[in-house]
């Protein structure tokens, strides 16, 4: 099976259309798809939800598609860094569903592993409970309640890697692992965009992070500007 395709826009044809839940991997400006991003943006499609961990800044990773009013609702843990995402939400302009961080990468990978529902305290007797599902377990030391969390099942799951072999097999460098392997199995379809295609059989098996089945689709994203969300410097001597 070909998975390789020759830019961004070419691997998401036939796939995109209105309305659509993307899963997308990334956190802050570390490990998103920016080049799969890009494609969306420039297709059009509208009405999009998003599950991500938050939407980039203002211009960047999920923030250049609220500036074009492409996305009704943001499914996040985080989004302090984007004051157009502020300024829609307080607007009405835009739905949010907060969710605990931890909560939102479990709910994907459930979501990967066709689990349709978990239980958690996390966010008992918060807003986020607000509206759920609560039941008590008792784990020995008496009942306690937990609220149900849905797993996330995502139409399409766009996330960025470092190398990838010519079947899928997928490696990703360091912190930008973060949520792109749940968010790469929760997607029926995954697109995945990487720094280096590698030849099949040259990655080691047990540094393989997301495996090939998972993987629909790929593209070479490279080469990339380095953006940095804060820029701290000290002081001349």
């Amino acid at each position: 099976m070909q998975k390789l395709y020759p830019d961004a826009a070419a691997a998401l044809d036939g796939v995109l259309k209105d309305d659509m839940l993307i899963a997308s991997g990334g956190f802050g400006l570390c490990g998103i798809p920016e080049r799969l991003l890009d494609a969306i943006r420039d297709s059009g499609v509208k009405n999009l939800t998003f599950a991500s961990n938050n939407a980039g800044i203002d211009n960047e990773g999920i923030g250049k598609l609220l500036r074009t009013k492409q996305v009704k609702k943001m499914i996040s843990s985080y989004v302090g860094e984007n004051k157009e995402f502020e300024r829609q939400f307080l607007s009405a302009e835009l739905e949010v569903e907060f969710c605990p961080q931890g909560t939102l990468a479990e709910r994907m990978r459930a979501g990967g592993a066709g689990i349709p529902g978990f239980y958690t305290k996390t966010g008992v007797g918060t807003q986020v409970a607000e509206g759920k599902e609560v039941k008590q377990f008792d784990r020995g030391e008496g009942p306690e309640d937990y609220i149900l969390e849905h797993g996330i099942f995502a139409d399409l799951a766009i996330v960025k890697a470092w190398k990838a072999d010519e079947t899928g097999n997928v490696v990703f460098r360091k912190t930008a692992r973060n949520f792109n392997v749940p968010a790469a199995t929760c997607g029926k379809v995954c697109v995945v965009e990487v720094e280096e295609i590698v030849p099949t059989g040259s990655l080691d098996p047990d540094c393989i992070h997301l495996p090939g089945v998972f993987v629909q689709r790929m593209i070479v994203g490279a080469p990339y500007d380095k953006k940095i969300e804060f820029r701290t410097v000290r002081e001349a001597a």
